[in-house]
């Protein structure tokens, strides 16, 4: 499964409800919120606020993100249907390689119980 499969978050209602969910898990280089849906499919939205730093950063962060949750396409095709996350950056993200953002991403996504 490739990451153009997975369904991505654009609408700003679905962030802030998620914002609002009772699920977080916090690490030093990023925050993760999940909540269940209705669509019965796994969806994802990134930010990054202007707090990271210009676009040049910010953008980085997204790229960062995006690649190490496409460590995860695999289980993510087998995981339990019908779950968003949202994926914040912290400022700590731009300085940080990908590789050191699987364990946060993984260890959130099974905490939830969105992967087995």
């Amino acid at each position: 499964m490739f990451m153009a499969e997975l369904q991505t978050i654009k609408e700003n209602y679905t962030f802030r409800r998620l914002y609002k969910s009772k699920k977080c898990y916090v690490y030093p280089q990023i925050v993760v919120y999940v909540a269940k849906n209705r669509f019965g499919a796994f969806r994802y939205g990134i930010t990054t606020s202007k707090k990271v730093g210009n676009a040049v950063k910010r953008s980085r962060c997204r790229r960062v993100i995006r690649a190490a949750l496409y460590e995860y396409s695999d289980k993510l095709s087998q995981c339990r249907k019908g779950y968003d996350v949202v994926i914040v950056a912290r400022t700590k993200t731009a300085y940080v390689k990908s590789t050191e953002l699987i364990k946060p991403i993984g260890e959130s996504l099974k905490k939830a119980g969105v992967i087995r």
